[in-house]
């Protein structure tokens, strides 16, 4: 049986000669309509001139007494030479010269004229018309006529049968080498990929998404096994003091004192960062769905923000640096507000004490505002750079500076996109990172 894609191939390909033969047959009846009937209209007036002109002939031939046949045999060899035959008869009826073969003649057509000699009527001449002359030059011409087109009806088909079969192959075979990609990687072959990315325009970008969608997913399933392990990791430590720490007491080997008691509620504490870290993430996703976008100073915005972490900044020996110049945007100023809080309490963990951090807003070209938020702290590297906005991606020397899931950016990342925006962000290790929110601004 022949697979799906064999049968889309054949069916091009047929499609081809199907377009071609149309295309010949189209050609085949518009000659019909209108060569042949010209060429017949032709060969009438040809005719119907060739009848007048013998019918004037024989008037000129005409005299008092009669004809003489002797005068009249000019007029036969014109015709034959036509390939005609013709007969003079008087006004009695009486024949005054016949053709050699008028009678035999295989007769196509035949007309009559009067023969008039100064207005008088003095007999009349028949033209028998057979398959020659004229007309068989012309049949001959209408004849080698379909010939050529049958030829060039041959060939174009031969054309476009060879065109159709490397054509639809090009097609097919991109379409192949995809569903069979789609079939492994669905019977569990996740290392599958397209290699050669062939075919047409929309056919290469075809595999070519087929590539990133399956880079993507695999990535997100590598985040999604870290995300298990890490979690995993996190709560079994403090799960392990609060389960030790429980039965010491009950078992009487440690006393409920409050040193011991804030131990296990730090630990709790610890928990419920983590919980708060997952509800987080959720609520921006939400949000991206339910935003109220109002207009709205991201200069005042922004000032709220950094209040707010102010003395944060001042207890870690972090300098905090606000340029804040007036902007309006149209935006949610809550979910605004979660953005910038987001980028300082980033900036902050990463930033070691002496540092500074920017805050930053101004109106750009284009009819844009900026959002920046830079800091001295340890950077990013490249190889990391294209990640930071995954979920609970955390970098190598992340453990080092702070705790936390990271989830900071991409609450910032869903937030920003929601409110029509984009995320910037350009790092040099050990120098510092630059965070940019472009937004448009309110009309």
């Amino acid at each position: 049986m022949m697979s799906g894609s064999g049968q889309l191939w054949l069916r091009l390909t047929l499609t081809f000669v199907g377009v071609a033969l149309a295309a010949v047959s189209a050609t085949f009846l518009l000659t019909s309509l209108t060569v042949e009937p010209e060429a017949s209209q032709l060969i009438s007036q040809q005719e119907a001139d060739l009848a007048k002109a013998t019918a004037v002939a024989a008037g000129a031939a005409y005299e008092p007494a009669g004809w003489e046949p002797a005068d009249l045999s000019p007029i036969i060899d014109l015709d034959a030479r036509a390939g005609a035959a013709m007969q003079t008869t008087n006004m009695a009826g009486r024949i005054i010269l016949t053709s050699p073969g008028f009678a035999g003649l295989s007769t196509v057509s035949q007309r009559r004229e009067p023969v008039l000699v100064r207005g008088r009527h003095v007999g009349w001449v028949t033209i028998r018309f057979g398959r020659g002359g004229l007309r068989a030059a012309v049949t001959e011409f209408l004849a080698e006529r379909w010939r050529a087109r049958t030829g060039a009806a041959g060939i174009a088909v031969l054309l476009a049968l060879l065109v159709g079969l490397a054509v639809s192959r090009r097609i097919t075979l991109p379409l192949e080498r995809l569903l069979a990609a789609v079939r492994a990687r669905g019977a569990g072959d996740h290392s599958v990929r397209i290699r050669e990315v062939r075919g047409f325009g929309v056919l290469r970008e075809l595999s070519l998404a087929f590539n990133q969608s399956t880079d993507s997913v695999d990535r997100q399933d590598r985040v999604r096994r870290n995300l298990v392990a890490d979690v995993a990791h996190e709560l079994r430590t403090p799960v392990a003091v609060l389960q030790a720490g429980h039965e010491a007491m009950l078992d009487g080997v440690a006393e409920p004192t409050p040193e011991n008691l804030g131990s296990l509620r730090d630990e709790v504490l610890r928990l419920a960062r983590m919980v708060d870290d997952l509800q987080r993430l959720a609520a921006a996703e939400a949000a991206a769905l339910q935003l109220t976008l109002v207009p709205q100073d991201l200069a005042a915005i922004a000032a709220q923000a950094a209040a707010s972490l102010s003395d944060s900044f001042e207890a870690a020996g972090i300098s905090l640096i606000r340029r804040l110049a007036d902007v309006r945007i149209r935006c949610d100023p809550d979910r605004m507000r979660d953005v910038v809080t987001n980028l300082l309490t980033n900036a902050l963990k990463f930033t070691p004490a002496g540092g500074r951090v920017v805050l930053e807003t101004r109106p750009e070209a284009r009819q844009l505002a900026r959002l920046r938020v830079s800091d001295t702290g340890i950077g990013i590297p490249p190889d990391e750079l294209p990640l930071v906005t995954e979920r609970f991606f955390r970098g190598q020397r992340a453990p080092e500076m702070a705790v936390g899931s990271g989830i900071g950016l991409t609450i910032v990342s869903e937030l920003v996109s929601a409110q029509n925006g984009k995320v910037d962000i350009t790092s040099e290790p050990g120098q510092g990172t630059q965070v940019s929110v472009t937004l448009p601004r309110d009309q």
